[in-house]
């Protein structure tokens, strides 16, 4: 699993609530404490933050995301690694065909259909 990061807040996030909406920015002015990295001041990203290359760009539940549209795009995927996540230009009665497929063939689903989960 990933290792927990710092929010990064927006300098003075707290005085204007447009700025707790928009993301970090990086702090430019020339009396910023924050640009100096001042202790006690708002936390930077820094390559310091980041995963391990084995972890990035993983699902939270630990499994690479395989994006599916169809039967044939299930049969390569392996159960140990990887997840399925149905497309949702899919429908209703497709996604709960690809969805039974996918358990018979033991794979993780990240996205059930809702009429499936009120069966389990």
């Amino acid at each position: 699993m990933s290792k927990r990061k710092p929010e990064f807040k927006r300098v003075d996030y707290h005085r204007y609530k447009k700025l707790r909406r928009s993301g970090w920015r990086k702090p430019k002015g020339v009396h910023n404490k924050a640009r100096v990295y001042k202790k006690g001041k708002a936390l930077s990203p820094s390559i310091g933050y980041g995963n391990k290359s084995s972890e990035r760009g993983k699902h939270p539940s630990g499994y690479f995301v395989v994006l599916v549209s169809n039967e044939k795009e299930l049969v390569p995927i392996d159960k140990e690694t990887q997840a399925v996540m149905f497309s949702a230009t899919l429908g209703k009665r497709k996604k709960s065909l690809l969805y039974t497929k996918a358990l018979e063939l033991g794979l993780k689903v990240l996205n059930p259909p809702k009429d499936s989960l009120k069966e389990d």
